[in-house]
């Protein structure tokens, strides 16, 4: 006598198990496949923001500025390039007026300039305190000279000059903002008086053309940055 078929084991359970078994298998491709996908989507969007960041332009249409090499900065001469050259012009009142072009880089590399004490040119990020101050020792051109971009009068002299002189040059400049005064041994003349593009030469202390000097070039139309600070800068 045939014995009854076991549970599970007849043409209609074997066909439910088959059709499980291939829903199973397409389920689980399928989460592969998404998963795949999904992770090139990934992929590809943390690329593209990637060149997004390095390519965009700021608002307004402009690139961002490439990260200067440490050490570095815009106004260096390797970044810049940008020299004085030019020449002074005397006018009927004994000013001399530099024609030409004056750089106006910052640059904390060695400057050179065509005249002694410079009137003008690349400088340092950093000026020399000019609200009345007197130095008895040199001052670095390049931080003076920023102090000319602030509208300053630069007073210098030689060991040619009198004490006398000096000392009463000197009075008159702690009493006077926007003015610095230091000895320059290789300038031309004892006693000169410098701002940005001007220069001139005077007598001595009582020389009327020190006063005019001062009036006209003290924070006067010359000053390329007109209203800047005179302290906070170099103070030897």
């Amino acid at each position: 006598m045939d014995s009854a078929p076991q549970p599970g084991t007849g043409p209609a359970e074997r066909a439910r198990k088959h059709r499980n078994r291939t829903l199973t298998i397409g389920a689980t491709m399928a989460v592969v496949a998404g998963l795949a996908v999904g992770g090139v989507v990934l992929v590809d969007a943390q690329s593209g923001g990637q060149a997004a960041a390095a390519s965009d332009p700021e608002p307004g249409g402009s690139r961002a500025a490439a990260p200067q090499p440490a050490g570095s900065m815009a106004g260096d001469p390797a970044a810049s390039g940008t020299k004085t050259s030019g020449h002074f012009v005397t006018g009927a009142d004994g000013v001399q007026t530099w024609k030409g072009t004056l750089g106006r880089n910052h640059t904390t590399h060695p400057v050179t300039y065509p005249m002694e004490p410079p009137v003008g040119g690349d400088h340092h990020p950093v000026w020399q305190n000019c609200n009345g101050d007197v130095y008895p020792k040199p001052v670095a051109n390049v931080h003076a000279v920023h102090a000319l971009e602030h509208g300053a009068v630069w007073v210098t002299y030689t060991s040619k000059a009198s004490k006398a002189d000096v000392d009463a040059l000197a009075a008159k400049v702690r009493k006077t903002p926007y003015t610095l005064m230091s000895p320059v041994e290789d300038q031309k003349d004892p006693l000169m008086l410098s701002a940005w593009a001007h220069q001139r030469t005077v007598t001595s202390a009582a020389d009327p053309a020190v006063d005019a000097f001062l009036g006209r070039f003290v924070q006067g139309p010359q000053t390329p940055e007109p209203g800047a600070t005179c302290s906070g800068g170099v103070t030897r």
